[in-house]
């Protein structure tokens, strides 16, 4: 981005990573199709490499439209450099398989998205890389379990499912003193409301499926680094696996980029009008939202991040199967369904009983999954009341 001025995070939103000058003043990046490039000479084809940055040189290595993403990302998160991949799983495996060998030792958080941790649990495992769990609360505790082969902590914070906040720079810090690389799913927290390079982190994840893109309808991964070291390393690994991701989802990710501050605001506003609500719910037992003053992370969430998003969880007293179907099945506005981010609200059942490892849950209620979307909230507690309320009809 062009100037001089320290801009707020709004104004990069609006800006970054369009380069309408390069375009004949088109506001928005164009949307570049390629699969073969053309070059002029033998040795300009000869000097071409797919890891050159910017570099057009094949269609699976990226367009304009993907780079110019890829810029804007960087650039909102605090990194050196982004890839664009075709998942936020693909983003997880690329991210990790990078830094992997053989022999190596990896500690993983144990509240982390199960994508994750069924990579390591088998695919990683299958080739010799020992994957080790850990309390995602341990902070600067960690330092305990890294070994003379430990390559790489995984952090998530807040955690999947249930929310646990991680102390990110106790973590790095010890990890960066044994030479050990830090990694963390940066997905709640979207490209805005953490910047996770300032807390220590060496590789940032996104499922820009979620929030950067915030309409339901792109599945994409960004991995950004601190280093170009690093973004290169990462760059060979992603060009072995051959994932690659069209110009046309860039082009609707650019999109949802531009209007991700006043969805985020909205998000946060209601998400925390809902959950402050469920707590006075006799249905309730606990809410999991790390912005509410008696979440147990609450401290490390006002220290590192500047808000918070729509996902959150709740634990509700008992209930019998078909008293949650009977609830679930019934929403008028919250949908069922996997992934979250987008304008709609979504409501999941889970169990963490069935993905910990390294600690127990062993709460007996039943956890739900809220996305709280960019309904009026008034309508969202309405449905909600109105599902409590079907608990008591089976």
């Amino acid at each position: 981005m062009s100037g001089h001025r320290p801009q707020k995070t709004e104004t990069k939103l609006v800006h970054a990573g369009r380069r309408s000058s390069q375009y004949h003043g088109v506001v928005n990046p164009p949307v570049l199709h390629a699969s073969t490039i053309l070059f002029d000479s033998l040795a300009e084809l000869e000097k071409a490499g797919a890891s050159a940055p910017g570099k057009v040189t094949y269609g699976r290595h990226g367009t304009p439209t993907r780079f110019l993403l890829e810029e804007a990302v960087a650039e909102l998160e605090g990194g050196y450099g982004t890839l664009c991949v075709s998942s936020g799983v693909s983003a997880i495996t690329n991210a990790i398989l990078a830094f992997v060998k053989p022999g190596d030792h990896i500690l993983i958080t144990d509240s982390t998205y199960f994508p994750t941790r069924n990579l390591c649990n088998t695919f990683l495992k299958r080739f010799g890389v020992e994957t080790e769990y850990y309390d995602p609360t341990i902070g600067g505790d960690i330092a305990g379990l890294i070994r003379d082969n430990t390559v790489l902590v995984w952090c998530e914070s807040p955690g999947s499912l249930t929310f646990e906040m991680q102390d990110i720079p106790a973590i790095a810090a010890v990890a960066h003193d044994r030479g050990v690389k830090v990694m963390l799913d940066n997905t709640w927290a979207s490209p805005i409301l953490c910047r996770p390079f300032e807390l220590g982190v060496d590789v940032s994840v996104q499922a820009g499926t979620k929030y950067i893109v915030g309409h339901s309808d792109v599945m994409m991964g960004t991995i950004t680094t601190a280093t170009e070291e690093d973004l290169l390393t990462i760059k060979k690994q992603v060009l072995i696996s051959g994932d690659a991701i069209g110009p046309d989802d860039c082009y609707l990710a650019q999109r949802g980029l531009r209007t991700l501050a006043v969805r985020i605001k909205q998000h946060h506003t209601s998400g925390l009008k809902v959950a402050n609500w469920l707590q006075t719910r006799p249905e309730v037992k606990t809410v999991l939202h790390p912005a509410l003053p008696d979440h147990p992370g609450h401290e490390i969430w006002k220290r590192d991040f500047s808000g918070a998003c729509g996902l959150f969880s709740f634990v509700m007293q008992p209930v019998e199967k078909k008293q949650l179907a009977n609830m679930v099945d019934n929403m008028d506005l919250f949908g069922m369904g996997f992934s979250w981010g987008g304008f709609e609200s979504l409501i999941l059942p889970s169990d963490p009983t069935k993905i910990r490892t390294a600690t127990k849950w062993e709460d007996d209620g039943q956890l739900i999954r809220l996305h709280v979307g960019l309904e009026d909230p008034d309508d969202l507690i309405a449905d909600l009341e109105a599902g409590f309320e079907r608990l008591k009809t089976t």
